[in-house]
């Protein structure tokens, strides 16, 4: 089951006398999970998240090379 749930996306639910009672997920997804969490509970995070995700478009974008030139990285 461990090696199953190593795959982005694959979860395991639990079950007891065949209710579901919990999942069991990588730690990389529960903490994927856990920081979504944590911003969609702060509204004003949670409406600069959407704003910007809305606005992707918009945004200035500039090309890798210039991005590290900038950062002054090789």
């Amino acid at each position: 089951m461990l090696k199953e749930i190593e795959t982005p996306g694959v979860s395991i639910v639990i079950t007891y006398e065949g209710q579901p009672k919990g999942v069991l997920m990588s730690i990389d997804e529960f903490e994927g999970w856990m920081e979504t969490f944590d911003i969609m509970s702060d509204p004003v995070e949670a409406a600069d998240t959407l704003k910007r995700l809305r606005n992707v478009d918009k945004e200035k974008k500039i090309p890798f090379k210039q991005f590290k030139k900038s950062l002054r990285l090789k």
